[in-house]
């Protein structure tokens, strides 16, 4: 397999258990940000079930792919992608360093509690320390997600009893539709917040 899709070979080889080729695949083909980054994804999500030297012969080579990567974008996501799956291929060269504080300030300014994300990512006593930047973005992309799907699925409640419904109950339910994209938005606030600075 050498001309087809950049995720079917790499499936391809993830499948056989050969792990070493779908390295070779996403290395030898043009980086670009839809099926190659979703082919080093593949990669990660293999990486990231593994342990030890194992994990380290696959995790060291795609490090080193994404860091050379000219498209500062692409290079970002696919930091985040692999970061889903476990997978570390970012060591301060990619993603800004943040505080505790930095986030803190940033929830409040955009106006989210960042106690939510204490139930997914762990996040440091000491205002002044690190935080997990990856994992911080992930969740807040998911929650303002999650929001977003929440605010969809209520409007099209709406639509279905608009007619058959008093006009109170209808307008509160426009009201928590409101709401519920707000607090998407600033969620996704935070998010691109959190990695502006990504070189």
């Amino acid at each position: 397999m050498s001309s087809g899709r950049v995720t079917d070979e790499v499936d391809f080889h993830r499948r056989r258990g050969d792990l070493r080729s779908a390295v070779q695949v996403v290395r030898v083909r043009q980086p670009e940000r839809l099926r190659w980054r979703a082919a080093v994804a593949q990669v990660s999500q293999s990486a990231g079930q593994l342990g030890g030297m194992t994990r380290l012969r696959v995790e060291e080579p795609v490090r080193e792919i994404v860091l050379d990567l000219g498209d500062r974008i692409l290079r970002r996501e696919t930091v985040l992608d692999a970061r889903r799956f476990g997978v570390d291929l970012d060591r301060g060269e990619v993603l800004p360093v943040r505080s505790r504080w930095d986030l803190s300030r940033t929830a409040f300014l955009t106006g989210v509690n960042p106690e939510q994300l204490e139930r997914y990512v762990r996040l440091p006593g000491d205002y002044e320390a690190p935080i997990d930047v990856a994992g911080v973005v992930i969740i807040a992309r998911a929650l303002a997600q999650a929001y977003g799907e929440r605010a969809d699925k209520l409007m099209a409640r709406v639509n279905e009893v608009s007619d058959s419904s008093p006009g109170k109950h209808v307008g509160y339910m426009c009201e928590r539709v409101q709401y519920e994209r707000d607090l998407a938005r600033r969620w996704a606030a935070l998010s691109r917040t959190m990695v502006e600075g990504a070189k």
